[in-house]
């Protein structure tokens, strides 16, 4: 993600993520949990009939030189009726780094930024016994097409829209969108 300002600013910005952070999840509902953490509901996502509208506990941790982390936490208001239908492991990490001529596509002097995301997820979801009658290959693959296709579809929506966010704030014009690497 390119963020045309420097590494300090992106920084503050970031650092401030109880005004961002339920700015850009929209329209997924966010709830706070403590200082650092929120409850946030992803929507409703479903196969073969089976829907869930997962709701994750996570936690944006301080910076560490450059680097962020949000992880997963209890989410103590979850749905009881939800309780052992799924459970999901988040992690994901943010890096920042000072752009150079070489990184960016863009004319532009001032310093830019660049903000490399990566996440490691783990999902476990219980199925209603009549999809386990369905062929093992089957289930894995459609399972493992949905969760791409969530991932992909927040991962972009988030993506484009803290650029949005951090741009207009900082009265900065906004790089354009890129195709995702996923």
């Amino acid at each position: 993600m390119e963020m045309r300002a420097s590494a300090p600013v992106v920084s503050e910005y970031l650092d401030h993520h109880e005004g961002w952070f339920r700015r850009c999840a929209a329209p997924m509902t966010v709830e706070p949990l403590g200082k650092r953490g929120y409850a946030l509901t992803l929507g409703t996502f479903g196969n073969f009939g089976f829907e869930v509208e997962p709701t994750i506990g996570l936690e944006l941790l301080p910076q560490d030189q450059g680097l962020y982390r949000i992880l997963t936490v209890p989410h103590p208001g979850g749905d009881p009726n939800l309780e052992g239908l799924y459970d999901v492991e988040f992690n994901a990490s943010l890096q920042l780094d000072q752009a150079n001529e070489d990184t960016v596509a863009s004319d532009d002097p001032r310093p830019q930024t660049l903000v490399r995301w990566q996440l490691d997820l783990s999902v476990w979801i219980r199925l209603p016994g009549v999809i386990t009658l369905l062929p093992d290959g089957l289930v894995q693959s459609s399972g493992d097409h949905l969760l791409r296709q969530i991932v992909r579809q927040i991962s972009r929506r988030l993506t484009w829209k803290v650029q949005e966010d951090f741009h207009g704030s900082h009265d900065l014009e906004c790089p354009p969108r890129r195709s995702a690497q996923f």
